[in-house]
This record gives structure tokens, C-alpha cells and sequence, in this order.
């Protein structure tokens, strides 16, 4: 680099502490609303965040995280070899993708069912009904589900579905204790109760699109399918792809409170996902095994981020705005 290359920088780099001084005091009061909400994501969810040493240590509690010996990779082994763990990754992997098949593509049909409902009077009506289940506690919901789908004992007679399924000539159906329905149940209420808030964000895409643009195709011709493929389902895109790259974070988590609260020992083998294993060898009484459940989480996360940022790298090749 030249003497004279340097001369010019030098001024510039004085500059910048100045500049940088007067901004925040030109701005201090937003940086102010800003602070709270740093300060608590830095305590909660950074400072919590040493914790990953657990994966890598053997640890006791008399020790703690820093004091306890070094272990490597050996968790990491152990959770490879644990047929526990690989039947309760399978489940949550077909689990989630059942609900990205089926749920994700029903919350986008159920918007735009809802927006070609013209009637004024029955579309808010249509909306609180779809709404409603969302603001139910799984512990709730879960019930609710467990009365509708109870099996007739010599006590009763059996929830509504079994009652009905009696009436038409069928034998009941323990649902709850059978493992190859389990998956179905937990798609089908998932469904049921997430469906309508999901809907909130694709409503609201719809509403941003020019009325302009519905008139001009009506005039052109346009019937309501044609609007409808034509028109919306291309100006919403790129919020369907947002909230699929968000779905697809999500493809090795589980929903822990709606797991928790609908299985039993009966159906395990297709109903224990990886949230609930990893609780019980940790937390839920079987084992404090938290140096395997902090490793889990690890490579679980470790996945999820990556899917994230495939997909997020796809959707851009496709030509719709993703979320980075």
C-alpha cells in the first residue's frame, strides 16, 4: 500500500469512533427499547449456553459443568448404538413429516377456504370456531381428545367416536392403546388445533395483495378458480415458503406437550419421540443420564439448522425470498 492510500485511510478510520458516537447519541432512545429485549436474550438464551459442555464430560454434580472430567465423544457413541434412541428419531422424523405433508399443506387450503368465504356474517364465525382449539393447553386438549376417543369399559359406554362407530354396527376401537393408529391421532389433532392460528399469516399475505388486480381479472374473464391460481396462490408464495423453511426446523423436534400427554406404554414403539425419550433419561424419573440428553439435543439442532439452511439455499434457486 502507497504512503499517499494510507494519508486518506487514516483521516477516514479517526472518523468512524466520532461518527459512530454521534449516531448512538442522535438515537439513544431507540437503542434504549432495544436493551431489555438484548439483555434477556443474552441471560436466557446465550448465557445458558455453556451447558453443551455436558455433552462432552462426564458429569457430576459435585463438580459441576467446568469442574467435571472430559468424556469426548463417547455420548455420541453411546446414542448411535441406543435402539431407543434410533426408534425414537424414526418416529419423530415420520411424525413431523406426516405433519408437513398433511397439516402444513391443510393450513394453506384452509386460508384460502376462509378468504373466498363472502358472506360477512359467516367468515368471522368461520374464523373463532378454527381459532378457538389454538388456545387450549395440550393438557386440555389432550383430555378432551381421551373423551372422545375413550374405549367402553363395564363402567361406561365409551366415547362419542366408539358410541357411534357401536351404533353403526362396529365393534369398538381402543385408539389410544393401538400403535398403528397413534401416529394418525397425533397428525389429525395437531391438525385440529394448530390449523387456525396457522392460518393467521397467509390471511394476512392475502389481504396485502391489490384489489386492483382481482377487478383487472374479472374484467379480462376470470372466474374465482382462475383468481384464485393465478393471483393468490402466487402473490402468497413467499410466505408459504417462509413458514415452510420454519416447519422444516422443527423436522427432529417434537411437539413434547402433545406427545406427553396422548401416549402410554402400549405405543411406544410408534409414539415415543425423541422429546419424551430424552426426558425421561434425564428428568422424568428413569435416569439423570444428562450428559446423553445434552448430546442429543446437540446433533438434533445441529441437523435442524442445517435442513434450515438447504432449504432456505433451495427455496432462493426457485426464486422466492427466503427468511436470510
Amino acid at each position: 500500500m502507497s504512503e499517499e492510500s494510507r494519508a486518506m485511510r487514516a483521516p477516514n478510520a479517526l472518523r468512524r469512533p466520532s461518527k459512530f458516537i454521534a449516531y448512538m447519541r442522535k438515537y439513544w432512545f431507540v437503542y434504549m427499547l432495544v436493551l431489555p429485549g438484548l439483555v434477556f436474550m443474552l441471560v436466557f438464551d446465550y448465557g445458558p449456553m455453556y451447558g453443551i459442555l455436558l455433552a462432552f464430560k462426564d458429569y457430576s454434580p459435585r463438580l459441576g459443568v467446568w469442574g467435571s472430567p472430559w468424556a469426548g465423544l463417547s455420548h455420541f457413541r453411546e446414542m448411535l448404538v441406543d435402539p431407543n434412541f434410533i426408534r425414537a428419531f424414526k418416529n419423530t422424523v415420520l411424525i413431523n413429516l406426516y405433519n408437513l405433508a398433511f397439516g402444513f399443506t391443510f393450513n394453506v387450503f384452509l386460508a384460502l377456504m376462509i378468504n373466498e368465504l363472502k358472506i360477512k356474517k359467516v367468515k368471522p364465525v368461520v374464523q373463532t370456531c378454527v381459532y378457538l382449539p389454538y388456545f387450549l393447553s395440550w393438557v386440555i386438549f389432550a383430555g378432551l381428545v381421551q373423551v372422545f376417543l375413550e374405549y367402553p369399559s363395564s363402567a361406561d359406554i365409551g366415547g362419542v367416536v366408539n358410541q357411534v362407530i357401536a351404533a353403526l354396527g362396529g365393534q369398538p376401537v381402543d385408539f389410544l392403546k393401538n400403535p398403528a393408529m397413534f401416529r394418525t391421532i397425533l397428525v389429525i389433532t395437531n391438525i385440529i388445533k394448530t390449523a387456525g392460528y396457522s392460518t393467521i399469516v397467509y390471511l394476512a399475505a392475502i389481504s396485502g395483495i391489490d384489489p386492483a388486480l382481482y377487478e383487472s381479472a374479472a374484467i379480462d374473464g376470470a372466474n374465482r378458480k382462475d383468481m384464485l391460481l393465478h393471483i393468490t396462490i402466487p402473490r402468497i408464495l413467499p410466505s408459504v415458503m417462509i413458514m415452510l423453511i420454519l416447519q422444516l426446523a422443527s423436522l427432529f423436534i417434537s411437539n413434547f406437550d402433545q406427545v406427553y400427554n396422548l401416549y402410554n406404554n402400549y405405543v411406544l414403539s410408534t409414539g415415543d419421540v425423541l422429546s419424551t425419550y430424552i426426558y425421561r433419561i434425564s428428568l422424568g424419573g428413569s435416569g439423570t443420564n444428562f450428559e446423553l440428553s445434552t448430546a442429543m439435543n446437540l446433533v438434533l439442532n445441529t441437523m435442524g439448522l442445517i435442513v434450515v439452511l438447504g432449504a432456505n439455499k433451495f427455496v432462493e434457486k426457485l426464486d422466492v425470498q427466503g427468511i436470510f
